[in-house]
């Protein structure tokens, strides 16, 4: 087994190879003058069984291209199979034909993948499940839920006074998971969307928040409007502290000024996505999903199953 990294998330891949306890691949990487991407690997990788981590955030083109480069170039090498490890999958919200004349990039995506040779997918908390199914080859697909829940037991905040809020209804699945790993409460926000870039948030159902503490769990924070909206509305309605919390910390546009001048106790992501100086958010906790990758990787390559990552126990 050999593991090599793309340029787009390099921390996170050094905290996989330390959880395996095995060394990154040595892989060139640059930029010509024009912008092209140039790639090598420094090392013999004939024969071997490839992990090739890259999350295709921003700049999303760029990394979506070099992730590409990356797969040619060790499919020319003579690799014995090619497993993707993309935390985060960039053009997911692009699924489906929701108007005429529109692409469904995210199916598009998984044919270049396949097409440059991935033999295998690793990816975590699609925005939309079906994109499995976009893939003719194998998809593991890993639920960050366990390791934002696990840091929301540690701070002891007794199950009558938690409240978990889905900041829509497309959410409802995802907090009816958290709600019943927390043992709490739940509550639904009413979202009425009127573009691409703006939503309202109407109503407040399900469990009282007077006084509680509220969490809000997403797949991910863009930017970051529904999310602050569904927090204003929680705090609104009386909720003592209000918890915001997502897989993958796009935070593109105005979304950190929006997270920080919300009624925001602290912002909980994991590290799927780096944060930069500049889209950080003042109150906010990284968790790492490396642990999680990390083993889902080692069982791929000894072909354990990987569904047992989906337990409790394993928190």
């Amino acid at each position: 087994m050999k593991i090599f990294s793309g340029r787009s998330n390099p921390k996170l891949a050094e905290g996989i190879c330390n959880y395996l306890r095995h060394p990154l691949g040595k892989i060139h990487l640059t930029n010509f003058p024009d912008g092209e991407i140039f790639c090598k690997i420094e090392e013999n990788v004939r024969g071997h069984d490839i992990f090739l981590i890259q999350s295709t955030c921003q700049p999303v083109n760029e990394s979506l291209m070099e992730l590409l480069i990356m797969m040619e170039c060790l499919r020319r090498a003579s690799v014995k199979r090619i497993s993707v490890v993309m935390p985060y999958y960039g053009y997911a919200r692009q699924d489906r034909k929701d108007d005429g004349r529109v692409p469904i990039t995210a199916r598009l995506v998984a044919d270049m993948l396949v097409t440059a040779g991935a033999n295998r997918v690793l990816t975590m908390d699609l925005h939309a499940a079906q994109i499995e199914g976009f893939f003719n080859i194998p998809v593991d697909h890993l639920n960050a839920g366990m390791v934002l829940d696990h840091y929301f037991k540690s701070l002891n905040v007794p199950p009558e006074d938690l409240v978990v809020v889905s900041p829509d209804a497309g959410s409802i699945k995802r907090a009816l998971k958290h709600q019943n790993r927390l043992g709490c409460a739940l509550a639904i926000v009413d979202k009425r969307r009127s573009s691409a870039h703006d939503t309202k948030q109407a109503n407040l159902t399900g469990a009282s928040v007077d006084g509680k503490v509220a969490v809000l769990f997403d797949d991910m924070i863009s930017t970051g409007g529904s999310i602050c909206g569904a927090a204003q509305m929680v705090k609104d309605a009386g909720a003592a502290k209000v918890y915001v919390a997502a897989t993958h910390g796009v935070l593109c546009g105005s979304a950190v000024e929006k997270l920080n001048a919300a009624p925001i106790e602290e912002v909980v992501l994991t590290d799927t996505i780096p944060l930069t100086p500049e889209r950080t958010p003042n109150r906010v906790k990284v968790l790492s999903v490396a642990r999680l990758l990390g083993e889902a990787i080692r069982r791929i390559h000894f072909n354990e199953s990987v569904s047992c990552l989906f337990r409790d126990d394993l928190e």
